[in-house]
């Protein structure tokens, strides 16, 4: 698509379907599903893209869906954009017209705005493909399951990154305004591990520590000198944390227990180090569980790894920031220690995940992801797809064109990752 087309296509689009996909927006919202109960929210993109003449895939478990626009060449570079469609399972507790109707569901982390933005971006670029103006093939992925965790594994399982070349995500931001973006290269989520440590000992009265193991005070050891431990052993920059949430431990005030327990999850940015991180868990969990007597059981929860994004799909967000929504639109995204099932896709394929600004300009409200109460300025829906599309074109041409070649967008991006390696 010719450089001064891109924008008034894009407002011609979202002048005749930016109400339609506020309206599909809201009806998700008000019928949310959780992870791998999708089957309503599944038919109702389906339905929506196979009238535009598209033909989607749904994945094996029956809730989420693949679909490939463009042919494409097969030197042609393949281009994935992903949005997760489950809600959470609370309650929603907003007083508005769209509010949840399924008891204990609420799409309080805007997924149902990713869904609709990622639908609206489909049909944008399907209208490209007929006209023979997309230089590639994009995959739109609607993944189930992100909060359970484990629908980006079913993706993945399923074929849905085979060929695919390079991936991007939103999420997102009600800390940053509409008509922004943050970005970050490198880690911008961190892994997300749960482990339980169970310990068991012979008992006994507490009059007679000595001739038992002393279960409590050992739990307590574990409790106190397991996160030491990591500290010491792993690279302080990997901001790898043991925290505790949970310990349990006898019923009686002079009775030593015969079994205990304690929860908590490890959090990591650096993907190196969650690699490490179970074996050397369970290596110095032995450690100090032997000195004290008591015998150690660890169930070591696999979640996500650290979401890093890739430094020139990172650029191409941004260029496609700066062309289709402006030089201001960029802003540094912060460092979390939350978890993002977009992170198994970076493992196989580069990508990048972006911020998406949700307040309102100016609003005194002020809302957080994960609050029975959270809900976004729908303007972000038409930014949102100004984005996606804007970055998919950008990635198609970058891989298709010649290092000399001027292709708006991309020419930034290289320049902004080149001076990044310089600097």
């Amino acid at each position: 698509m010719a450089e001064h087309d891109l924008d008034g296509e894009l407002d011609a689009f979202l002048a005749a379907h930016e109400a339609q996909l506020v309206d599909f927006r809201r009806d998700l919202h008000a019928h949310p599903e959780t992870g791998y109960h999708e089957y309503r929210t599944t038919r109702r993109v389906a339905l929506r893209l196979e009238a535009a003449g598209l033909r989607p895939s749904i994945l094996p478990k029956g809730t989420g869906l693949i679909v490939d626009i463009g042919a494409g060449a097969a030197d042609e570079p393949v281009v994935a954009l992903r949005a997760d469609i489950d809600a959470l399972p609370i309650e929603d507790e907003k007083d508005v017209p769209y509010r949840s109707t399924n008891r204990g569901a609420c799409h309080a982390c805007g997924h149902d705005v990713h869904t609709s933005i990622l639908l609206g971006t489909g049909l944008f670029l399907a209208r490209s493909a007929a006209a023979g103006a997309l230089p590639g093939k994009v995959r739109l992925i609607f993944q189930p399951a992100e909060e359970v965790p484990g629908g980006a594994v079913d993706v993945l399982a399923a074929g849905g990154i085979a060929s695919v070349d390079k991936i991007f995500a939103v999420h997102c931001d009600p800390r940053l305004d509409v008509g922004k973006i943050g970005t970050r290269t490198g880690a911008i989520t961190a892994a997300c591990d749960k482990i339980t440590v169970k310990v068991t000992g012979p008992g006994g009265h507490t009059a007679r520590p000595h001739l038992t193991a002393d279960l409590v005070f050992a739990l307590g050891k574990i409790i106190t000198e397991l996160p030491a431990a990591l500290s010491r052993r792993i690279d302080p920059r990997s901001s790898l944390s043991l925290v505790w949430g949970r310990v349990s431990a006898g019923s009686a005030a002079n009775a030593i227990p015969d079994d205990g327990v304690v929860e908590g999850t490890i959090r990591c940015l650096d993907d190196t180090a969650w690699h490490e991180a179970p074996e050397m868990v369970k290596a110095l969990l032995e450690s100090v569980a032997t000195s004290y007597g008591v015998v150690p059981e660890i169930i070591y929860q696999r979640n996500v790894p650290p979401t890093v994004n890739d430094a020139l799909c990172t650029a191409m967000f941004e260029a496609a920031a700066d062309r289709v929504l402006g030089p201001d639109s960029v802003t540094a995204a912060a460092q979390s220690l939350g978890g993002e099932d977009f992170a198994w896709y970076l493992e196989s394929i580069p990508g990048a995940l972006a911020r998406l600004g949700t307040r309102t300009p100016g609003s005194a409200v002020d809302f957080d992801i994960h609050q029975a109460v959270f809900d976004v300025d729908e303007r972000v829906i038409g930014v949102g797809v100004r984005l996606m599309a804007a970055t998919a074109l950008t990635a198609m041409a970058g891989g298709a064109v010649a290092p000399d070649t001027a292709v708006p967008g991309v020419t930034e991006a290289r320049d902004r990752v080149a001076d990044a390696v310089l600097a």
